[in-house]
This record gives structure tokens, sequence and C-alpha cells, in this order.
């Protein structure tokens, strides 16, 4: 080794080295929990934390709340002494790592609400020990783990790259496609300065199967932004693309199977009811206050959240269009919703916009009803109230007495043949029913 390398460095290296290790993850969601399994997978010992006992004592007893871990995997694990979860934030001086994979929302004026982060940080600096590993996976600005982060880990008196270390690697996660998992998908980290950088890759090397080591934690950092962005953009176009359309009488999904014909130069994007999940609705909004801080404004990004956030109520003037056609009120109709999970095929609600439609409709008189096979009750949301309501069974009974069913995520599991079979008016937000001969109660939104 070179000389005059930090003591706590060399320590942590060899550790990591002959995964000796312990890899504690903060936040046992939908991008902790299978981070956990990655590092477990590949012989570290793991340990979770989570703010909320219900979810320890689940995985302390080998069950899994999220659709696509095993609670098989978590037993075996649990049993093994591979992994273990608790709501202690002492037991984080236990860990040589530190992931953090916490919420980063938006706050009722859509700045970002690092609170959770904050609270995390604090935890961590109540026992940061020589010789430990901190990296934040949560997607955030750029400037947030030098700016916010390290100044709460200091007030532990240790010092940055020499007693601890510090990282940047943001979580890329794609729920509900088992093409993609944490361990095959490329990682992007940032280190503090190049000590931490060093042992982040060799951390990280070891579970995935990519690195991509950059200059800087801003480069990371801004690196998510705009994968979320880019996507966020392309979709708002799309979206405004089939209000234009639909004005027109032209099927725009039609249009970009037609387009995605082009070998190059163009990439199919698809419209739908709002955006849902944890990062394209929201990080495009932490880059634009991050512009305003900057005295710039980006207009096209705050364009394309507009446009993505009125698709709710694009969605419920179809619905209406269409129950008129039937010489219906939207009051005291009765609405089935196909689906509240943001995506296809997974028990991910965050952010979906079906809660947008929901709150839309009920000012309006609308009974509304869902089912969606991976939510059999809706949880409490930060935003949003409909945590009372319970997924219906989708029976020929319960299509026939809605006035309008909803399509709002298409999963797999739908039977679509059956479905319009029985339903007396259809709205398909999806183009889910593109296949179904019979199209005479179908109504696209």
């Amino acid at each position: 080794m070179v000389q005059n390398v930090p003591p706590s460095f060399e320590s942590l290296r060899q550790k990591l080295e002959d995964q000796t290790a312990i890899v504690g993850v903060i936040g046992m969601g939908y991008v902790g929990l299978p981070l956990v399994k990655t590092f477990a997978n590949c012989g570290y010992r793991c340990l979770g934390f989570d703010t909320d006992p219900a979810k320890v004592e689940k995985l302390t007893q080998g069950e899994s709340y999220i659709k696509h871990i095993a609670g098989e995997w978590i037993a075996t694990n649990v049993k093994m002494g591979r992994f273990s979860a608790t709501t202690d934030t002492v037991r984080m001086a236990e860990a040589d790592v530190l992931l953090i994979c916490v919420p980063t929302p938006l706050d009722s004026s859509r700045d970002p609400d690092l609170k959770y982060v904050e609270r995390t940080a604090e935890a961590i600096a109540q026992s940061l020990r020589p010789g430990q590993l901190v990296v934040l996976e949560s997607t955030t600005y750029p400037s947030t783990t030098k700016d916010v982060v390290l100044p709460i880990l200091e007030k532990s008196s240790l010092k940055p790259g020499i007693d601890f270390f510090v990282a940047y690697s943001p979580e890329r996660e794609d729920p509900g496609n088992p093409k993609f998992t944490a361990a095959n998908i490329p990682k992007v980290i940032g280190g503090l300065e190049e000590y931490s950088l060093q042992l982040a890759c060799q951390l990280y090397q070891k579970a995935i199967v990519e690195i991509i080591p950059v200059s800087s934690l801003e480069v990371a950092e801004a690196c998510k932004i705009l994968e979320n962005t880019y996507r966020a953009v392309n979709i708002a176009m799309v979206n405004e693309l089939k209000v234009l359309f639909d004005r027109m009488n032209l099927d725009l999904w039609e249009v970009i199977e037609a387009a995605k014909t082009k070998p190059f130069g163009f990439q199919a994007f698809y419209p739908g009811p709002g955006l849902g999940g944890h990062c394209i609705p929201i990080d495009p909004f932490y880059l634009s206050w991050l512009a305003r801080k900057e005295g710039m404004p980006t207009r096209f990004i705050e364009l394309a959240g507009e446009i993505n956030t009125s698709m709710p109520q694009f969605v419920v003037q179809k619905l209406m269009l269409a129950l008129n056609e039937q010489e219906k009120a939207i009051r005291g109709s009765n609405v089935l919703m196909l689906g509240v999970a943001y995506k296809p095929n997974v028990d991910d609600p965050r952010e979906s916009p079906a809660f947008a439609i929901m709150e839309l409709l009920e000012p309006l008189g609308a009974n509304i009803s869902y089912n969606d096979p991976y939510i059999p009750q809706l949880p409490s949301m930060r935003s949003f109230e409909f945590s009372k309501k319970q997924s219906v069974e989708l029976t020929p009974e319960t299509l026939a007495a809605a006035d309008v069913v909803l399509i709002v995520t298409n999963h797999n599991d739908y039977d679509w043949e059956f479905i319009a079979k029985h339903s007396k008016l259809i709205v398909d937000t999806r183009n889910a029913l593109v296949d179904i001969a019979d199209r005479s109660n179908i109504r696209k939104a």
C-alpha cells in the first residue's frame, strides 16, 4: 500500500476483500430489500434497518411484503444468519457499510423534501465510527451528499476521507421486469475523494455486474436525475400528442407502432393516465428546483411536468364523455378501476395516477371501487386518503354492476376477453384491449 494510507481505509478495504464486512441497508422498501438480496447472495452478511416495526417483524419471521422478493429467500437467509432486520439505529455501529435507501419525496410546493435523508444521516452520526463507508442511494439533486449528508455526519467529530468514507450511487430498479435485477444493472458510483471511491467500487463490484466510477458525487447524482428527466420529458411528449391525436381521431398507439419500425433515431415511449412510481413524477422537479436556485428557469422540464400531471384530468373527461354517451351522469355512477399499482405486474402504488383519478372522481359523486391482484388493500399514502378501500373480486357480476370500467394499470394477470365480455362500458387508458374483436363497449383515453 501507498505510504500514509489512513488505517480506517486499509481496515475496511481488507474486510471488503475477504467479504467479512457487514452491509447495512437503511430503508427496507422497494430499493433497500432487493439490495439486501443482492449483497447477501454474493456472501455478505446484511443488516436491514427500517422505522416501521411491522416490516421488521415480517422480515424477522421470514415473510415478504414485496412481490418479487420471495418469503422463502428471506426465511432461509434469516435462518442462516446472513440477514437480520431491526428498528434499532444504535446497531448501525455494527455495519461496516451503510447504504441509505430512504424516500426523497416532494413537499406541497414541489420542492425537495429531504427529511428522511436528514434523519437517517443524524441517526448514523450518533454511532458513526472509524472504518465505515456511508453511501447515499436515494434519488436526489446534485450536491445533496456533500452539502446535506456530509455536514451531518461530520458532527460526529470524525474526519471524512480519513476516519469514515462517503459515496453516492443512484439506485436503478425496474420492479416487475424480470429481465433486470439489482445485480445485473450497471452501477454508477461517485466518491467524496479517492479513498471513498475505491471502497465503494470494491463493495459494489462484488455484487453488481458492472460498475461505472465517475469523477465526483455530483456527477453520480446528476446522472440519476438525467435518466429520469429524459423519460419524463419523452412521456410528456406522447401524452400531449395523445390529447391532440384524440381530437383528430387518430390512434396514437398505432402511430407509435409505425414510428418504431425506424431502426435508428427513434425510441418508443407510451402515453398513460399519468405518471407513477418513486422517480419519474418527482425527479425532474428536483432538477427544476435546483435550477431556480441557480437563477435559471427550466421551461422544458416544467412544461413536461405540467403535461404529465394533467393526464388524470384528461382521463376523467374521457370517462365522463363515455358515460354521457350512455345517457348517464358521473354522479351516482359506479366506476370500477382496474389496477392501482403505478405500473404493470408490481405491488407498488407509490405516486400512482390511480389516486389522482380517484381524487378527481369522488367530489363529482362517483361511486368508486377497484380491483388489483397485487394490492388487496390501499396502504396509507403520503398524499392521498383512500387507505380504507379494499380490492373487490373480479367476477361477471362485479363487472356488470359497474356503469364504467376504467383500466388504469394493465397487469398481465387480467383476462381482457373476460373483462370485455362482461362489462357494459370500458375506458382504456393503456391500450390493453387492442386485440379485442368486439370494440363496441370500449373507449380509449
